[in-house]
């Protein structure tokens, strides 16, 4: 593969990746991709004010739009390289989608993981065929392992991002959703080093120079938000959205950024989870941090979109079922459907009994009861109850709140974040 050199000029950048590259790179995968759906979202127009078209890359076969650039790029081989092999650094969806397609072609593929990585990605990549080594504690020495690799065995290395091919490939996605909706007002797009929106925005931008295109990433990692801003900002820490937890942005990828990208957003990890919550119970459909960051960045901006016609991409839906599990029952509180209650009590028979009544007066579900005896500031008579509950509703909660305390009991919620 001939990537364009990390120190060509924006020029030469932009001469690197061109619309026609795009659709070389559609004709070139058809077939072996899916060509997924793109559908209005009545209700989520409604809840954001403007009109929200959904874009469903999450029901690609590996669940995310990788797989589009990593076959584009594998595609490009000569036949001695297949032969080979390819290799990647990659503990995420590029792994899986080039994996996969590898693997089908006959091309043998090697992923060099960080030893941290959780053992169902490593799982997951084997399965579709992948060879996993697993080298060094971070991704930078992951990455560093298969620079190695690649020259000791002969590989051909293929960057998750960072290649006008793979860009090529990725950018397949903009060419689908403007067929099949050409007037839209604008594209809000993750980025994590800026494969996608790269490609995306190199088709949006040719067919309709008027067309807004809106990068997103999650303020933890605002690494190519700083880039194309000129700040310097922190990027690290536990985001939900970890697919565009990217600390080093890409190099080509950015020049593209700077001329075809009309802004980056930033959000927060709270809209995150509300964002991941809202696809599955609004859309039914499962969506990770990352495919999400898109309709967060449109709910937390809501006088930015204000009555404009937005295309969304769904980029990916792996996510780990227990994550998305805490996600929901997070939202849950929020909404005031779920909560815990922590209540001062006198340590007496019948104490917990008079309180259980109010729950029961309000129809309010109990879900489990902690007491808490030694480790409080309570005179030895008292006693800390946590109750975790169950309402219909905020103001159901309210009214048991408001009760309880108007029977002198000593009464506050254990908030979220």
């Amino acid at each position: 593969m001939n990537a364009t050199p990390a120190s060509a000029s924006s020029t030469d950048a932009l001469d690197a990746l061109t619309i026609d590259d795009v659709r070389a790179a559609a004709a070139r995968i058809e077939g072996s991709v899916v060509r997924t759906p793109m559908m209005r979202s009545q209700t989520l127009s409604e809840i954001a004010g403007c009109e929200i078209w959904l874009k469903f890359e999450n029901q690609q076969f590996t669940a995310a739009y990788k797989e589009r650039g990593a076959l584009n790029a594998l595609l490009h081989l000569t036949d001695e390289q297949k032969k080979r092999g390819v290799i990647a650094a990659s503990a995420g969806n590029h792994s899986q989608g080039l994996s996969y397609h590898g693997t089908r072609l006959g091309v043998p593929v090697t992923i060099v993981m960080p030893r941290t990585t959780p053992t169902v990605k490593v799982q997951q990549t084997e399965s579709v065929g992948g060879n996993v080594v697993l080298e060094g504690e971070t991704f930078d020495e992951a990455y560093a392992h298969a620079c190695k690799l690649e020259k000791e065995l002969g590989l051909t290395f293929v960057h998750p991002f960072d290649d006008p091919i793979v860009a090529a490939g990725q950018g397949t996605v903009a060419l689908e959703m403007l067929e099949d909706q050409p007037d839209l007002d604008c594209l809000v797009t993750p980025i994590g080093g800026g494969g996608l929106i790269s490609g995306m925005a190199t088709v949006a931008k040719t067919l309709n120079p008027e067309i807004e295109i809106i990068g997103v990433q999650a303020s933890l990692y605002p690494s190519m938000y700083a880039r194309v801003k000129g700040h310097e900002m922190d990027c690290g820490g536990d985001t939900l959205a970890e697919g565009i937890a990217v600390k080093a942005p890409g190099e080509f990828t950015s020049k593209i950024i700077a001329e075809r990208v009309d802004d980056i957003l930033l959000v927060e990890e709270r809209a995150l989870e509300e964002a991941v919550s809202l696809l599955l119970q609004i859309e039914k459909t499962v969506v990770e941090g990352a495919g999400a960051a898109g309709l967060a960045a449109v709910l937390a901006n809501p006088e930015r979109f204000a009555g404009k016609k937005v295309g969304l991409v769904l980029c990916g839906g792996n996510i780990d079922t227990r994550l998305l599990a805490n996600v929901l029952l997070r939202d849950l509180a929020r909404q005031g459907r779920l909560a815990r209650l922590r209540i001062t009590l006198q340590d007496r028979p019948g104490a917990l009994f008079k309180v259980m009544n109010e729950f029961n007066e309000h129809n309010v579900n109990i879900i489990e009861i902690y007491h808490q005896r030694i480790f409080t500031s309570l005179p030895a008579k008292g006693l800390i109850t946590d109750i975790e509950c169950e309402a219909r509703d905020r103001e159901q909660l309210d009214a048991l709140v408001n009760s309880l305390r108007k029977k002198n009991y000593t009464v506050s919620l254990v908030e979220l974040n």
